[in-house]
């Protein structure tokens, strides 16, 4: 009897994955935009029907400068870019018309006519990650990990305006446009709340062992929902790695539901006009889910994309997602016994060459 009830379970799982595979969202276009350079963030500029893309350096031979690579948003035709730049994301606020690049120092460009403005230092220590442009007070968030803080800029003229600490390692932002900053923090697993206008964390919203590693956030400003990708849950020393959607309540933090994801997510959206949340793995999967209501979720589709392709962004005039990936050559050989392994990006098994011409944007829709 025990093994036909988990035999049956087993069933229901596999018709469960099965139905999630058939929703209604497909890769509508693979756009081979090439161009050679790591890449982290992807950023819709839905307003000025622009796309970012921070590229970074290529050494050797034939060297390649880091620069912010611009696409036009409706064709993904490249427009231009900004140049010298090595940045992991991009912002734009739209009131000033001022975009602004996670790079060391943060630089500032015109969003119409891509002209550079100037550069921002920051403090030495930091290193700019995610970049958030908060509409509330106009306001640009930049994210370090190494001084686990936040630099805020004016998003007028750039100034540096102070730090907020987080308390941790910040990964994707969210704001409600409203005076809240939400910020998921990677190694705590919690979400910092700021508050805006002091410029100070007012509350942090612990997952508990409902999520870890944490690097996705998306909100629902109506419901005052959160969306909180993470790469795992439970005790990592005893169960294995699950990956999981860790929904809460953004004005107390309380966790609604947790779903799982089909990946260890990099990135986090949600659409208003359509009530679904999305999140991009790098092992080539986006998962889709429905909010019902505000305390009722469920999975609708786990989506295959490209392998590489976790990070994503929402085009809010097509509703379509964009996210990017590459193609790579073979991995280096395995060292000879003792000796010292190939360098690795924090502490993971090294890749190949990216492949010529590979670099691809791939449009997400219905």
């Amino acid at each position: 009897m025990r093994r036909m009830c988990l035999g049956f379970v087993g069933f229901m799982l596999l018709v469960t994955a099965g139905m999630a595979q058939q929703g209604p969202y497909k890769v509508l276009k693979t756009a081979k935009v090439g161009g050679l350079g790591g890449f982290d963030y992807i950023y819709a500029d839905d307003a000025g029907r622009r796309l970012y893309i921070p590229r970074g350096a290529v050494q050797g031979e034939n060297p390649i400068a880091a620069r912010v690579t611009v696409f036009n948003l409706d064709t993904l035709a490249p427009v231009g870019e900004i140049p010298n730049t090595r940045a992991n994301g991009a912002a734009v606020d739209l009131k000033s018309g001022h975009g602004f690049a996670s790079s060391k120092p943060v630089a500032m460009w015109d969003t119409k006519t891509l002209a550079f403005i100037k550069t921002i230092d920051v403090d030495p220590k930091c290193s700019p990650d995610g970049i958030l442009a908060d509409p509330f007070n106009q306001r640009i968030y930049v994210f370090s990990h190494p001084t686990m803080d936040a630099t805020v800029l004016d998003a007028k003229d750039g100034a540096v305006l102070g730090t907020v600490d987080l308390g941790g390692a910040p990964e994707q932002a969210a704001t409600d446009g409203k005076g809240h900053v939400y910020v998921v923090i990677q190694d705590k697993a919690n979400v910092a709340v700021i508050d805006a206008k002091a410029m100070k964390v007012a509350a942090h919203y612990d997952f508990g062992d409902k999520g870890s590693r944490c690097n996705g956030l998306a909100l629902d400003v109506k419901n005052h929902v959160l969306f909180a990708a993470c790469g795992q849950s439970g005790i990592p020393a005893v169960t294995p790695a699950q990956p999981m959607m860790v929904i809460l309540n953004a004005e107390d933090g309380k966790i609604i539901a947790s779903l799982p994801l089909a990946g260890g997510s990099d990135g986090a959206v949600f659409n208003p006009a359509t009530m679904q949340a999305f999140s991009s793995h790098g092992n080539g999967t986006m998962t889709v889910i429905r909010e019902n209501s505000p305390t009722s979720f469920a999975v609708e589709q786990d989506l295959q994309t490209m392998a590489g392709a976790k990070t994503l962004t929402l085009d809010t005039k097509t509703n379509h997602i964009l996210t990017m990936a590459a193609e790579y050559g073979p991995a280096p050989a395995a060292p000879p016994p003792g000796g010292a392994p190939p360098p690795g990006r924090g502490g993971r098994a090294p890749r190949g060459p990216m492949l010529p011409d590979s670099f691809s944007i791939l449009v997400v829709g219905k």
